[in-house]
């Protein structure tokens, strides 16, 4: 994979409007993955019976709190902290993201069998350091066995070669944040990250569709026309039959009428990836708002978390982060961590030169993130 252009000079509204939007898709996508953690294995008759007739309105209790998020979360920022490594290197010449990214979600992957940051080793940067995130919170299994050793799967080996749970999609939104990359990139990426823990065509096809239409929002497309650019990209695809007609679904399901659960059950439960998918663009295409549109994507029988994460990235990244509800905002559980490392990424894609030039800043940024 070879770098991208350095693309045109970034204004200040240009910055503003872009660190609002990772901002918006980092944070919503958490808020997402928390308001459908309490409910993630139960069913919408039990959904209902406990929380009555209209299911979650708001955080409830999970793993000892209002707001906890899950792995999905924990490993879309690790994701983040990959690219920005990469970016990072690219001073070096050692350019190949994907070694960056699987680096990273090893990181992850030694977070959920340590027992906390004391044992992280002086090149591991801060993120590693957090000690929220080193919280179990039931992590997928291909994840873990994906990760478990040193060896990157890869397209041509992937690994958990008949593995397409949603673990590839709930992970693969920072991709889309690369708005300085052509869409192929975006999406290949995606792709290629997918295959280190799910090697079945479609969770890797899933995830590289999920990045390339978060990165269509982000360059300023209405989520529909970045669907139908993602559909394009898809078609050229080996293997994308799945996937294609999951997002068809979801794009039909639109046009059937007020958005209920039962429709949202049609598309089905999302644990896969191409449902997990579905799912969360079909939310996000009929939500009123992001309130709606979120917990629309966790009030239903499936995995309400990935459901409700794929949604906020999507709401966050159309709207930016001033759209996301004030009170779900406060309470997310490692939210000072999320912008902190929200605006490290726009910060990196939008000034990395000024970065890493000698000085001061040079070193301090290179101990946040090491090339090493």
């Amino acid at each position: 994979m070879n770098p991208p252009g350095a693309g045109a000079l970034w204004g200040r509204a240009d910055q503003q409007d872009f660190r609002s939007r990772v901002r918006g898709c980092l944070l919503g996508g958490a808020i997402g993955d928390a308001l459908g953690a309490g409910v993630e294995f139960d069913s919408l008759a039990a959904i209902r019976e406990a929380h009555g007739p209209d299911g979650v309105t708001d955080y409830v209790p999970a793993y000892g709190r209002r707001g906890a998020i899950t792995d999905d979360t924990q490993m879309t920022l690790f994701t983040v902290d990959g690219l920005i490594r990469a970016h990072v290197r690219r001073d070096t010449g050692a350019w190949h993201p994907p070694t960056d990214v699987h680096a990273a979600h090893r990181r992850w992957y030694r977070t959920q069998r340590e027992w906390g940051p004391d044992e992280r080793r002086p090149g591991d940067g801060w993120l590693a350091r957090e000690e929220w995130l080193y919280a179990q919170r039931a992590p997928g299994n291909a994840c873990l066995s994906g990760l478990g050793d040193d060896r990157m799967g890869t397209v041509e080996q992937p690994k958990n070669p008949d593995s397409k749970g949603c673990g590839t999609v709930m992970r693969s939104a920072p991709f889309g944040l690369l708005v300085g990359w052509e869409p192929q990139l975006v999406f290949q990426l995606g792709v290629e990250c997918a295959a280190q823990s799910h090697g079945h065509p479609t969770g890797m096809l899933a995830a590289g569709a999920f990045a390339a239409i978060v990165h269509a929002l982000v360059r300023g497309d209405d989520l529909d026309t970045a669907v139908q650019k993602t559909l394009a990209q898809l078609a050229t695809r080996p293997g994308h039959e799945e996937t294609t007609e999951a997002l068809k679904q979801a794009l039909g399901a639109v046009r059937q009428g007020l958005p209920t659960p039962e429709r949202v059950a049609a598309l089905g439960e999302g644990w896969t990836a191409e449902e997990a998918l579905a799912i969360g663009v079909y939310c996000a295409l009929v939500a009123q708002d992001i309130r709606h549109g979120l917990l629309l994507a966790v009030n239903h029988g499936g995995d309400s978390d990935s459901t409700g994460s794929i949604c906020g990235n999507l709401l966050g990244a159309l709207h930016g982060e001033t759209a996301l509800p004030p009170a779900w905002v406060a309470e997310l559980e490692g939210r000072t961590t999320i912008l902190e490392l929200a605006d490290d990424f726009a910060m990196e894609m939008t000034q990395g030169a000024a970065l890493h030039g000698p000085g001061d800043s040079a070193r301090i940024w290179l101990e946040r993130y090491p090339r090493g």
